[in-house]
């Protein structure tokens, strides 16, 4: 190979301050020089691969499509060559010595206070070369065009204020980019560093990037491929490449979309909860591409953060990126690349779950809590999240959850609303006093037995049009069916009633009960707290006092159940024993606390019940 005489050039004024800018500021990571670098190697060799479609009139004809990488770690150099479409010594100049045909100082101005802004123009304007001067002290480009009659030439340069341009021979079609590292970035003249940053960040490039002869892209992008052509085998074994699991996916989504933007995603649900495990909180799982190039390993802005468990790729064309290729500019169109993909998940659960509602049920029980998360935090995706919630409820089977849907299928023609309860188990919810009037009623009601049941279903606060209620709520009316509805024989006359509940009220304070007032719910039990507002159920409450030592507890109101015995009876003993007849009231409204779920003080009332026995025992 012999080089002809050298022609040295100053570089165009405003390539001087750009350099300045690269290597300085305008990449976070050093290491991107390299992604770079491979990007402009694959848009050369693609670039010629469409040349070939045009003409078979091109040199080096049978030279394989390929990215080679050489290092010398004595010499501290690193080369980057491919078979590319090459360039002639003209334009060589032109895009090495100016910026993308523009000498304009309005052009430079523009760059410069966007890159300190880090919003910026979309990076179209060949500037990634230059990152090479973030790890190089001298930089040589060799390269050779297509075309037959081509001559070859080197350009070299320190980056300083000029550059060398030279005839030279036996080149290859192609470029080829070496660079002599400088002295505190000799570490990428390694095999393991070069290899780590190609697998991070070039590992899909659709042409091989070989070391040594051997190729380091051996995982294809199968996103960008067509779903037909993939088998499931294919679809676990790049998901067990792009999260590091060694089991297989619970399920995948894998779609592409024209419009509004161009999108090919792949998404995976994967097999465990690492929450539930012990590893905390986990972090976003999907990787954002541009033409199958790393731009953000797993970002958080492409699924909302209630989706962290999912894992995955996604690549747009449309990604309006800053100059440097390593943050988002448009958060318009970002919001919008998101709401997109968000949409067509849940909508791939929604179909799994009606076409395969077994292999939903597996994905509902490992990470139905982050969907729950999700319709307490996103309007805009929340009647898609609904329906993919799944409950216990008083008609369903024990263990076996119900979607909301099928609930609203069983409702009665006078029933208009969805009625819900809180408890730590189904045993718990159904001994307790909350279901006596639905099960009168015949009415179903949703059991909520998780502590963020009840902050999604308030968060809701509908569905279909049909209002969630909780079942503990005061200002419940209940649809009845009138033949079945008989004034019980011994119920307290109502001016016995009256006095009793104004004494109970007078009792109890207004610091335990906003009201106490005669039930039309309860059968078998004596006193029942409800919430008068409807603010707070009694979960919600509970949730809050442990989370806040200082929360103050709303006053509910108290129910009775004027013909139950204990209650006809404390009216007989107000006037006997008015003493007893209070601490009995008390024990009344504690216990009525505890099955609603709500904290007492143990000691007064322990105290108190050891009293009531001994009176019982000592009758």
């Amino acid at each position: 190979m012999t080089v002809a005489k050298t022609e040295t050039k100053e570089f165009q004024a405003e390539v001087k301050q750009l350099l300045d800018i690269v290597i300085h500021s305008l990449y976070t990571e050093k290491e991107i020089f390299l992604r770079e670098l491979i990007s402009n190697s694959a848009d050369a060799l693609e670039k010629f691969r469409h040349k070939q479609l045009t003409t078979d009139d091109v040199f080096d004809k049978d030279a394989p499509l390929e990215i080679n990488i050489g290092f010398d770690e004595e010499a501290k150099t690193l080369t980057i060559t491919d078979s590319g479409i090459g360039m002639t010594k003209e334009e060589m100049e032109k895009n090495l010595g100016t910026i993308a045909h523009s000498g304009s100082k309005s052009f430079f101005t523009e760059l410069a206070e966007n890159a300190k802004d880090d919003v910026n123009i979309i990076g179209q304007f060949g500037v990634g070369f230059y990152a090479a001067f973030m790890v190089a002290k001298k930089v040589t480009v060799q390269s050779r065009s297509y075309a037959p009659d081509s001559q070859g030439c080197e350009w070299i340069s320190e980056g300083v204020g000029s550059y060398t341009l030279a005839d030279c021979d036996g080149l290859h079609r192609g470029t080829k980019i070496i660079l002599e590292l400088s002295e505190d970035n000799e570490d990428y003249a390694s095999e393991y560093e070069i290899k780590r940053i190609i697998k991070q960040y070039s590992n899909f490039v659709s042409f091989p990037i070989k070391i040594t002869g051997e190729a380091v892209n051996t995982v294809q992008a199968i996103w960008a491929k067509t779903k037909s052509d993939i088998k499931d085998e294919e679809y676990n074994e790049f998901y067990k490449f792009i999260s590091n699991a060694m089991d297989e996916p619970l399920t995948h989504l894998h779609f592409t979309a024209d419009a509004p933007l161009a999108i090919k995603s792949l998404l995976f649900v994967p097999k465990d909860n690492f929450e539930t495990l012990g590893f905390g909180r986990m972090d976003p799982g999907v990787s954002l591409y541009c033409r199958k190039i790393l731009i953000e390993q797993d970002s958080p802005n492409i699924l909302p953060e209630w989706l962290r468990f999912v894992k995955g790729v996604v690549d747009s064309e449309d990604l309006p990126l800053n100059i440097s290729r390593q943050a988002l500019q448009d958060n318009a169109l970002v919001a919008k690349l998101s709401k997109i993909i968000t949409s067509r998940f849940l909508k791939h659960l929604n179909k799994l779950a009606k076409k395969k509602p077994e292999e939903y049920e597996t994905i509902w029980k490992t990470f139905g809590i982050f969907l729950k998360e999700g319709a307490t935090s996103d309007f805009t995706h929340r009647d898609a999240i609904a329906k993919l919630l799944r409950f216990e409820s008083s008609k369903s089977e024990p263990g076996k959850q119900i979607p909301l849907a099928e609930y609203v299928e069983r409702m009665g023609e006078d029933q208009k609303d969805i009625y819900y309860i809180n408890g730590p188990n189904r045993d718990a919810i159904e001994a307790g006093p909350y279901l006596e009037a639905f099960k009168k009623n015949d009415i179903e009601v949703i059991y909520t037995m998780e502590p963020i049941d009840d902050f999604v279903f308030s968060h809701m606060g509908e569905f279909t049009g049909k209002k969630l209620v909780s079942a503990d709520r005061a200002d419940i009316e209940l649809p009845k069916d009138d033949k079945d509805e008989k004034e019980p024989e011994d119920k307290l006359d109502s001016a016995v009633a009256d006095t009793l509940i104004k004494w109970m009220k007078d009792t109890l304070g207004d610091k335990k009960v906003k009201e106490v007032i005669s039930s039309s719910r309860l059968v078998d039990s004596p006193a029942i707290i409800v919430n008068p507002d409807g603010m707070f159920t009694s979960s919600m409450e509970r949730i809050m006092s442990a989370t806040n030592q200082d929360h103050q507890a709303s006053v509910k109101n108290l129910e009775i159940n004027t013909s139950h015995e204990l209650i006809r009876g404390l009216a007989d003993m107000r006037t006997k024993d008015e003493d007893f007849a209070k601490s009995v009231a008390e024990q009344i409204y504690d216990n009525a606390l505890i099955q609603a779920g709500l904290m007492v003080e143990p000691r007064n009332m322990v105290d108190r019940s050891y009293a009531i026995l001994s009176r019982a025992l000592n009758k």
